[in-house]
C-alpha cells in the first residue's frame, strides 16, 4: 500500500494541473481524498513560486472541482428525494433539506469554502437532487473554490521557502504518503457504499 501510495502522490505532483484538476474531479464527487487538492496545490504553489502559475494551479484545482460536481449532479438529479435517502441518514437528509430549502446559494458557497472534513459532497448530492439549478450551482460552486484555492495559493508564494523545507522533511513526506493511502483505502469503501445503497434501498450511511 506504501508503494501504492507513493506512487500516486508521485503521479499527481508531476501532472501539475492536470494532477490538480482529476484530483478535483475524484475529491468532489464520490471519492476520499482529504486536503488532496489543496496539498497539492500549496506544494506546486510554493514550488513554482509565480503569481501566474499559482492563478493557473487555482483554476485547474476549481474546474476539477466543479467538474466533478456536475457528475454527481448527473447521478443524483434524477434519482430526487428518494434516491437521496439511500444515501444520508434521516438526521442529515432532513438538515441538508433545511439548508438548501432556506438559501441554496449561501449554503453551498460556503460548503466550498470550507476544508474538510466539512461535508461538501453531501451538500452537493442534496441540492441536486432537490432540483437546485446545474448551471447556477457550477457557477457557485466554481467561483468559491477558485476563491479558496487562490487563498491558498497566496499563502504558498508567501511562505514558499518554508513550505519547502517543510515539505523536504522524511516525517512530513511519511505522513502525506499516508494521507494518500488512507484516501485511497477510503475512495473504495466510499465507491462500495455508493454502489452497495444505490442497488438497495433500505441501505443508509450511518455517519
Amino acid at each position: 500500500m506504501k508503494h501504492l501510495a507513493r506512487a500516486l502522490f508521485l503521479v499527481f505532483w508531476k501532472l501539475g494541473g492536470m494532477g490538480l484538476l482529476v484530483l478535483g474531479v475524484l475529491d468532489s464527487s464520490f471519492l476520499f481524498a482529504p486536503f488532496g487538492n489543496d496539498l497539492l496545490l500549496v506544494a506546486l504553489s510554493a514550488r513554482h513560486h509565480s503569481v501566474a502559475h499559482m492563478l493557473y494551479f487555482a483554476s485547474m484545482a476549481s474546474l476539477g472541482s466543479v467538474l466533478g460536481c456536475i457528475l454527481v449532479d448527473v447521478v443524483m438529479r434524477p434519482a430526487g428525494e428518494k434516491g437521496l435517502q439511500k444515501h444520508l441518514p434521516p438526521r442529515r437528509l432532513a438538515y441538508l433539506k433545511g439548508k438548501i430549502g432556506r438559501n441554496g446559494t449561501w449554503a453551498l458557497i460556503l460548503a466550498a469554502l470550507a476544508p474538510p472534513p466539512f461535508p461538501f459532497t453531501a451538500f452537493i448530492m442534496a441540492a441536486a437532487a432537490l432540483q437546485y439549478p446545474r448551471q447556477r450551482m457550477a457557477s457557485v460552486t466554481g467561483a468559491a473554490r477558485l476563491v479558496r484555492y487562490t487563498v491558498l495559493g497566496a499563502l504558498a508564494l508567501r511562505f514558499g521557502p518554508h513550505i519547502l523545507r517543510w515539505a523536504a522533511n522524511r516525517v512530513v513526506q511519511w505522513c502525506l504518503i499516508g494521507l494518500v493511502a488512507a484516501s485511497v483505502v477510503g475512495s473504495a469503501v466510499s465507491v462500495y457504499g455508493w454502489i452497495k445503497r444505490s442497488g438497495n434501498p433500505a441501505a443508509r450511511q450511518t455517519g
